[in-house]
């Protein structure tokens, strides 16, 4: 990756209020608005005696990529290709390929900021425990990451115009946002939707990393999923992807 490419596209995105807004800010403040709710922080027997907010960290942290991985990205992917950037770029020594690490660098590195102030917001405001195995959590969201930047890979594949990855990437973002417990935690599902959800990369997302806030090591199953969904989207996005 050029290290020239990743400066400018840093440049860049700093100069983007919304993505900032959205990937970074977005998840910490619906946790505290979650938080800032009476009974979401009393001890719920349905959640094995965890508040609601405790399992809404994890849900915050997912939020941030999903955000980063198929909104972001693609637009800014797709709006490259649909200006004639990436044609541009095939005939200097910078080869499309450094952009395309260079994105993905981005915005997984804002995810993972985003992360990390969801887990200190959540920690410092609501008395919500740190990942008892840290390193399993580490793990478990830097799979999140990659599955999140390969899906938005398969989105920026798939559309020709911003508005198509904008369709596209909404069509997708939703059905995520309910896989990672947005709207429903995980835990308070249904067993056969439960089991539906865990095939699906945010909900094994979402289980790993409950698992790991517990103190377990991520489930070999979960990670497995995550890996599978990686190599899959992955494979995609590479048979697919046009630079023009």
């Amino acid at each position: 990756m050029s290290t020239a490419v990743l400066r400018t596209e840093v440049r860049l995105f700093r100069r983007e209020p919304g993505a900032i807004f959205w990937i970074l800010l977005f998840p910490t403040l619906l946790l505290v608005i979650l938080g800032s709710i009476p009974g979401f922080r009393e001890h719920q027997s349905d959640l094995g005696g965890l508040r609601t907010i405790d399992v809404y960290v994890p849900v915050a942290v997912l939020l941030g990529l999903i955000v980063g991985g198929l909104q972001s990205m693609p637009q800014t992917l797709t709006g490259y290709r649909e200006r004639g950037i990436l044609r541009r770029l095939a005939t200097t020594p910078v080869r499309p390929s450094a952009l395309l690490s260079a994105q993905m660098a981005v915005y997984g590195g804002a995810a993972l900021v985003s992360a990390l102030l969801a887990l200190a917001v959540g920690r410092l405001a609501f008395g919500v425990a740190l990942p008892k195995q840290p390193l399993g959590y580490l793990l478990a969201l830097l799979l999140a990451v990659l599955v999140a930047l390969a899906l938005g890979s398969v989105v920026s594949a798939l559309s020709r115009t911003t508005k198509i990855a904008g369709a596209i990437g909404s069509a997708v973002f939703f059905p995520s946002m309910f896989c990672a417990g947005v709207w429903l935690p995980v835990q308070s599902m249904p067993h056969l939707m439960a089991r539906i959800v865990d095939c699906t990369p945010f909900g094994a997302a979402a289980q790993a990393l409950n698992q790991a806030a517990a103190g377990h090591w991520p489930g070999w199953g979960h990670l497995g999923v995550l890996a599978l969904w990686i190599l899959l989207l992955t494979g995609a996005a590479g048979r697919w992807f046009r630079w023009e």
